[in-house]
């Protein structure tokens, strides 16, 4: 089975509506070339700045950016990623994916599990943990395309998350992300081809265009990894749509040819994975 996926790199403004329609346009140019699911970046429709989020942040259904995403997945009739937004819950914020079915329904809500917490000395510094709240729920959603697990950004650092989603079948993982100039460089490809090997299964990689003019520079370079390791397709650094093309049967082929699934040693993993944690505590 072969699905197609429009990833939309989105250089991002200050001005949430015009994000927005920014969004709404690449959706349906999207739409127009084929795809079936539409990934947006993380914070899309915000800048990638502590002071914007709970200025930007939105109560969930009542908020502009959720009745827009949904009317788009309606109206071009695709599966969208709503890649991710801020998110109000009470006196609780988050940054939240928004997965939508061809019906505008929502169907699947993505809060990032690990917030972004990191300073490399004389290079970045960032808090997510200062403003938002960390998500406690992992995301997989079986859809008519296929098995598609939502993370968000750091999420993708933690090889635990990710098998998890690929044991509860995730075939497609995809990760709304704005690596740095400091960590995408070295880390970006690396990790998606990894966790794309480790699991094998397809990932995708949903980034801001990049801005030299902001605060947080976003790495761009969106791009989709098959269950080899290969990049199919990956974007530059500016305003992009990146169409491509997944061959799910790709997932058993790799999985037959090289059986690390059957070669796992869960009797022993658990039972080390259990004395580690103790001896952490």
């Amino acid at each position: 089975m072969e699905i197609r996926i429009g990833i939309c790199q989105l250089d991002v403004t200050d001005v949430k509506e015009q994000n927005v329609q920014k969004a709404l346009e690449m959706i349906k140019k999207a739409a127009e070339k084929g795809a079936e699911l539409v990934v947006l970046p993380e914070m899309f429709n915000c800048p990638y700045q502590l002071n914007y989020f709970k200025p930007f942040a939105e109560e969930i259904p009542e908020g502009f950016t959720y009745q827009s995403l949904s009317q788009a997945a309606q109206e071009n009739k695709v599966y969208l990623i709503g890649g991710s937004i801020p998110e109000k819950d009470g006196n609780h914020y988050y940054n939240t994916s928004l997965f939508f079915d061809k019906n505008g329904e929502l169907i699947g809500l993505h809060r990032k599990i690990h917030l972004f917490d990191i300073d490399v000395k004389g290079k970045i510094a960032f808090k997510e943990s200062a403003v938002l709240s960390p998500g406690k729920k992992i995301t997989v959603i079986e859809t008519p395309l296929a098995k598609i697990g939502i993370a968000i950004c750091y999420d993708i650092r933690f090889p635990e998350l990710i098998r998890v989603m690929a044991l509860e079948g995730a075939e497609i993982i995809c990760v709304p992300a704005a690596f740095n100039m400091t960590t995408g460089p070295l880390h970006w490809e690396t990790l998606f081809r990894c966790r794309a090997i480790d699991n094998q299964l397809f990932m995708i990689a949903a980034s801001p265009a990049r801005k030299v003019t902001a605060s947080y520079v976003a790495y761009g370079h969106s791009l989709a990894v098959d269950p080899w390791g290969k990049v199919i397709n990956e974007a530059g650094t500016a305003e992009e749509l990146l169409i491509v093309n997944l061959d799910l049967t790709e997932i058993q082929k790799v999985r037959q040819a090289i059986p690390s699934w059957q070669h796992r040693r869960t009797d022993l993993y658990q039972l080390n994975y259990n004395i580690a944690l103790k001896e952490e505590q």
